[in-house]
């Protein structure tokens, strides 16, 4: 396969994540907003920023985190390359320049997402009976993309790319959804065990799709056990080791090789990053401190995706298309 045909699969995959993962944040966020106390709602939009990693980006534009601000910023603004807007400009590019490898049906689906997305932008609706249902029109959007993708591609090296894609950019944004609880308790320690603070980490689950199937295998809320499920569970497919293993045996899949075969830099920094999860355990993560390992875990990971860009894919990023698409919606 050529290297601009893996490397636009791979990138238009981790940007329909992406817009999904977006939409999880800002929806459970906007819902939690009116469930807490007045004093305490203005608090609750930073973190969204903070953990997405571009509050620098943001401050250049405005002035403070508020929730209008914070939405823009997050889903519809053009001058944010990570907003729900960008992500779907960038995947719809990247699909269009892959047209003839795809089947035509996931192409639809992606081209669909972002021309409803830009008559969005157009019509400029801020109410949150809008709001709510645009980032569920987001979400049900990417799972009908994931099931397309995984009922009518072929198990080539295409849909392993897609794959590998898809599950790096759900193990990063899992860690930022489980350190964005760090930058909540940042303002107010004195909130950790209290009703708040379990009503914050419910939250959190939900912005996973967690919520039921962690009560399903550990009942009552618990800080130890809700971070046990959401990095170290092998069934979950949204928890961070779960995605890793699924990345990295489409890698192997990819190059030829078995599970414990390290040919490429990529299954090198891939296999260590998942090892890494293998042989540690909840306990050893409080140790060290839960924002300290999510912050590690989150430059390993972006080190996998070098290592990946390196071994497979050509020097000029494909993804950088987002940085054209400013005044074309």
């Amino acid at each position: 396969m050529l290297s601009r045909v893996a490397k636009s699969i791979y990138w238009m995959n981790r940007y329909v994540e992406r817009a999904e993962n977006y939409a999880r944040l800002i929806e459970v966020d906007y819902n939690l907003a009116m469930d807490l106390p007045p004093g305490l709602v203005q608090e609750q939009w930073r973190p969204l920023v903070l953990t997405t990693g571009d509050e620098t980006l943001f401050q250049e534009t405005y002035s403070e985190f508020t929730k209008k601000n914070v939405i823009r910023f997050l889903a519809f603004d053009t001058a944010n390359p990570n907003s729900i807007c960008s992500c779907l400009f960038a995947a719809r590019e990247n699909a269009r320049t892959v047209r003839e490898v795809i089947p035509s049906e996931m192409w639809m689906q992606v081209n669909e997402m972002y021309l409803s997305m830009r008559n969005v932008v157009k019509e400029g609706d801020w109410s949150q009976k809008f709001l709510i249902q645009f980032f569920r029109d987001i979400k049900q959007g990417s799972h009908i993309f994931s099931g397309i993708m995984d009922a009518t591609f072929s198990r080539s090296e295409g849909w392993h790319f897609a794959n590998i894609g898809r599950f790096l950019e759900r193990a990063d944004k899992t860690d930022r959804i489980i350190d964005m609880k760090y930058y909540y308790l940042l303002p107010n320690p004195d909130y950790v065990g209290t009703p708040l603070d379990l009503m914050q980490w419910s939250a959190l689950l939900k912005s996973a799709s967690a919520f039921e199937m962690y009560r399903k295998s550990f009942g009552k809320l618990d800080v130890a056990n809700i971070v046990k499920f959401l990095v170290f569970d092998r069934e979950f497919p949204r928890a961070m080791r779960y995605c890793l293993i699924q990345a990295e045996r489409s890698l192997h899949s990819i190059v030829g090789t078995e599970r414990f075969s390290f040919e490429t830099k990529a299954e090198k920094e891939m296999g260590k990053l998942r090892s890494s999860l293998e042989y540690t355990d909840v306990n050893d993560i409080f140790k060290s401190g839960l924002h300290e390992y999510l912050d590690l875990f989150q430059l390993k990971l972006n080190g996998v995706g070098e290592a990946i860009a390196e071994t497979f894919f050509a020097e000029t990023p494909v993804e950088q298309l987002v940085q054209t698409q400013k005044g074309i919606l």
